[in-house]
């Protein structure tokens, strides 16, 4: 038996879940939260294996909560249910921890389907909110600046604490290449000095 909080502050939406998941053998509804604080609240009480976490609620919002939940109560699964499917939206609950993203316009089977599939520990995303994450990455990889792999090949020595005459030793190169290779990529980085540029690149995912 899978143990569900459903957290939304719309009554009618709330009391339509809870019927959608009551219809489920294998699922026990064991609280209801209207907000984000009464979420956080049944959770310490009752300790559930899943929480259905609606986004835009009062006094706490369900990515905040999901938050403090991955927080305080990590074991604990929160899967977002809601309308909502901006960007800024998908991003900031799955940062905050959670484990899944549907739409409440999910078909019963979708919603039941997820509920099981973060209680075993996997991850669920609706269709259209994958396709979402993986068009944002494709851009911040296309945003990224791009170094040749010379210029890589400096920056590590310079990450690793090279000073240019050891860097030109390391790479049979000339002091002078070492200088137009580190121009190059401040420029690239938007940099303007040695420490900036590597922490900028370990930042990208570039070293």
């Amino acid at each position: 038996m899978i143990r569900v909080i459903v957290a939304d502050d719309h009554p009618i939406v709330r009391s339509g879940i809870v019927g959608l998941l009551s219809l489920d053998d294998g699922l026990e509804v064991v609280g209801e939260a209207s907000d984000g604080v009464e979420a956080i609240e049944l959770a310490h009480a009752l300790h559930p294996d899943v929480i259905l976490m609606d986004l835009r609620m009062p006094r706490l919002t369900g990515a905040e909560a999901t938050a403090r939940l991955a927080a305080e109560l990590p074991n604990i699964r929160v899967l977002v249910l809601t309308t909502y499917e901006s960007d800024d939206d998908i991003l900031g609950a799955i940062e905050a921890g959670a484990s899944g993203y549907l739409l409440k316009a999910a078909p019963q089977e979708e919603i039941v389907a997820g509920i099981r599939s973060v209680a075993d520990g996997h991850t669920v995303l609706a269709p259209s909110i994958a396709a979402t994450l993986v068009a944002r990455m494709r851009a911040a990889r296309e945003e990224r600046p791009q170094l040749s792999p010379r210029e890589l090949d400096v920056l590590r020595l310079v990450a690793a604490g090279g000073s240019n005459p050891a860097i030109a030793k390391a790479l049979f190169i000339g002091e002078a290449t070492v200088k137009t290779h580190l121009l190059h990529v401040f420029e690239k980085l938007g940099v303007s000095d040695r420490t900036r540029a590597v922490t900028l690149a370990l930042e990208l995912g570039l070293l």
